[in-house]
């Protein structure tokens, strides 16, 4: 095989970058494809993925790689063929959407460093020159060289009605499931690309939507894909015509795949457990169950925000008898939760039904949707309880896998909505070690009802050695200094964060001294023994420190003469830190030294100093500044609807003079999308009951 890549010497690999450096590796990467060894070509596979082709981008060295990879393919003694024909296909289909997208029409002109290595262009031409060959690869034996071959001739083939013709034929061909319903998203592709098939091509899939003699996936497809070349087009009748077929699947016979191997098989035993639960829960969420999931999210997605509709498809969805289609389905529902408002109490009932489903992945996933529900998983109090209490407290720690993470997850469900029924799993938690990493952010949204919890993790601080692996520690300690600030003023919490103040100031550890600092600033004056320990931090070089350290100032001691200069110095840096100007907002009227200082900012580039800033003001000067502050936040909010969290709790400070504001908050609560900081179920929930209280003002 050697001959086959004659020349791949002569390239100037020397001369190009990829997305870690050097693309002098290329060569070998393109060898290890060909290699006998299943493990050499899987670990070439992965790095081209990961460097040459990293996160779909385009590099000349991927360019220059494709002609070598097109000799790979049509060699019939390639190992793995099919996989070096996706990597050919995943290639050009990025390629190809990119020189189609406008917005990667403009890159060389806003990211010139970047535009010298992007090469998508190039890369398209390449693909495009060997489009005829993904004729031979739709119908080589191999099923992966296949799917990859069906694929490209939606992207590829300049003869687009050769195209068609060709997916009509591997239609009839095909008696696989999964190549069936890609060839007709193939022509859905092919008709969105091409404007002269997409009459033909909506003709074709309308036949075969009607046609009771085909297979009810098929119809589905048809059904999905027609909706997605005419969106427009769709009507009320479309989801129960697709709940109809979804009746008729038989999807009995389809078996759950085996969980993925624990964390810590995989990841280095010094990674901290957070991180190897990171690792696990990315191999679990990507792992599709059923071959009509792939075909159902695109129909979800072409439904958009129709959520009524969405709703009616999931309930079906988790109403099949294939736990691995439940699953899946779970994982669409939190998908349209999270990203939609709406009345989601049905699917949040349904979900919770499988909490006692006999199949424990199942109820994991079930468990694990309603703990990322938050506050709308309500409807579910009740269910989730059961199912806690049925397994009582040693249900946090059992064996089997897929049981523990659905006790775990269902606690955290429950304590989220502040039940304390989740103390005696936490509790058990913390007592036994086991996994109690898990149980302190659910322990931080109960200490406030369940002050029992406050030795667990003032014994979880204790148990950190500061002089671990930083990330570890840090990550812990981070989750547990947050749950302890909420237990203010217990005096136990207190001892804990001085402690870990302490010891991390003398490990020089800035970034847990400032969570620590931030942590004490919620105890307010009766932190003031602290001060002792807070003040030499104001004049740290670390600026995380030193603004926390003013900010502990302020709330501790109340020395606003002190406090003031330096959170006005702080207002000199050139990336000013918003918590900056939240510690002047906090401060109010007597901070008014800093307003000149503050009014320069409300003209800088970033909106989330303008809109922090605009707060601050508001919270110091008053009425008199309500003009300049509504603006700036109205402004901001539009440009970036992320700021609305900041802006909103300000009108809700600003009382009767933010009644101006009265249209854009009807207007930005009609809006079905969520918003706020991290357009999140939480954030938004908040966002929206925060701006209705400022709505109830104006009647």
């Amino acid at each position: 095989m050697t001959a086959m890549l004659t020349g791949l010497d002569d390239v100037d690999w020397a001369s190009m970058r990829h997305a870690y450096g050097s693309a002098e590796d290329v060569p070998d990467l393109i060898l290890g494809l060909r290699s006998p060894d299943a493990a050499e070509r899987d670990k070439a596979l992965s790095g081209f993925y990961s460097t040459v082709h990293h996160q779909g981008d385009i590099y000349r060295c991927t360019t220059a790689s494709l002609p070598f990879l097109f000799t790979l393919a049509t060699d019939n003694v390639t190992p793995a063929r099919g996989d070096v024909v996706g990597l050919v296909t995943a290639i050009g289909r990025e390629a190809v959407e990119r020189c189609e997208s406008e917005w990667w029409s403009d890159v060389d002109a806003f990211d010139p460093e970047h535009a010298d290595m992007v090469d998508h262009v190039a890369a398209a031409r390449v693909v495009r020159e060997h489009g005829d060959l993904f004729f031979r690869f739709a119908t080589a034996p191999d099923p992966g060289v296949r799917r990859s071959g069906i694929a490209g001739l939606g992207y590829f083939v300049d003869d687009a009605a050769r195209a068609a013709a060709a997916l009509r034929e591997r239609l009839g061909a095909e008696r696989g499931t999964v190549l069936r319903l890609l060839v007709v998203e193939t022509m859905a592709t092919l008709a969105l690309r091409r404007p002269e098939c997409t009459a033909d091509a909506q003709t074709w899939l309308a036949g075969l939507a009607a046609d009771p003699a085909v297979d009810p996936e098929t119809r589905i497809a048809a059904l999905v894909h027609q909706a997605r070349c005419a969106p427009e087009r769709i009507d009320d009748d479309l989801v129960p015509a697709v709940v109809a077929l979804l009746k008729t699947v038989d999807d009995a016979g389809w078996r759950l795949p085996p969980p993925p191997q624990p964390a810590q098989d995989t990841v280095a035993p010094q990674v901290a457990p957070q991180v190897a639960d990171m690792f696990e829960y990315l191999d679990r969420i990507n792992r599709i169950h059923a071959p009509t999931t792939t075909l159902l999210r695109t129909f979800h997605e072409v439904l958009d925000g129709r959520v009524p509709h969405r709703t009616a498809l999931l309930a079906e969805q988790l109403h099949s008898r294939d736990p691995g289609v439940v699953i899946d389905a779970i994982r669409m529902s939190i998908t349209l939760m999270q990203a939609w408002r709406g009345d989601h109490a049905h699917l949040v009932t349904e979900i919770a039904a499988h909490l006692g489903s006999p199949h424990h992945e199942v109820a994991a996933e079930a468990a694990a949707a309603l703990h990322a529900c938050h506050v709308i998983a309500e409807p579910a109090r009740e269910a989730l309880a059961a199912h806690v209490t049925a397994q009582g407290p040693t249900g946090w720690e059992a064996t089997e896998p897929a049981t523990r993470r659905a006790h775990q997850e269902a606690v955290a469900a429950l304590a989220r909505l502040g039940d304390v029924r989740a103390v005696p799993s936490l509790s058990r938690a913390f007592d036994r070690e086991v996994d109690d990493w898990r149980a302190t952010d659910p322990a931080a949204a109960l200490v406030g009802v369940a002050p029992e919890l406050i030795p667990h993790l003032c014994g979880q601080l204790r148990r950190l050695d500061l002089s671990r692996d930083r990330a570890t520690v840090e990550m812990t300690a981070r989750s547990v200094l947050a749950a302890l600030a909420r237990a203010a003023p217990d005096t136990r919490a207190f001892d804990a964060i001085v402690g870990v103040l302490r010891a991390a100031v003398d490990r020089q550890r800035w970034d847990l001294t400032t969570t620590a600092l931030k942590a004490l600033t919620t105890f307010g004056p009766a932190a003031a023994t602290a001060l002792p320990e807070i003040r030499p931090l104001t004049a740290s070089a670390d600026l995380n420190v030193r603004s926390a350290a003013a900010g502990a100032l302020w709330a501790v001691g109340r020395d606003v003469d002190a406090a003031v200069p330096l959170l006005i110095g702080l207002l000199g840096e050139d990336s000013p830190l918003m918590s900056t100007f939240d510690v002047l907002g906090a401060i109010g009227p007597p901070a008014a030294a800093a307003l000149p200082r503050l009014r320069e900012h409300l003209r800088h580039s970033y909106e989330w100093v303008r809109v922090h800033c605009a707060a601050a003001i508001w919270d110091i000067a008053g009425p008199p500044e309500a003009p300049t502050v509504l603006a700036v936040l109205l402004q901001a909010w539009t440009q970036n609807p992320a700021t609305a969290t900041v802006a909103a709790a300000c009108l809700d400070r600003m009382g009767p003079a933010a009644e101006p504001a009265v249209p854009h908050l009807r207007e930005q609560l009609a809006r079905p999308h969520r918003a706020g900081k991290f357009a999140d179920i939480r954030g938004d929930e908040d966002l929206q009951r925060t701006s209705r209280v400022v709505l109830a003002r104006f009647g």
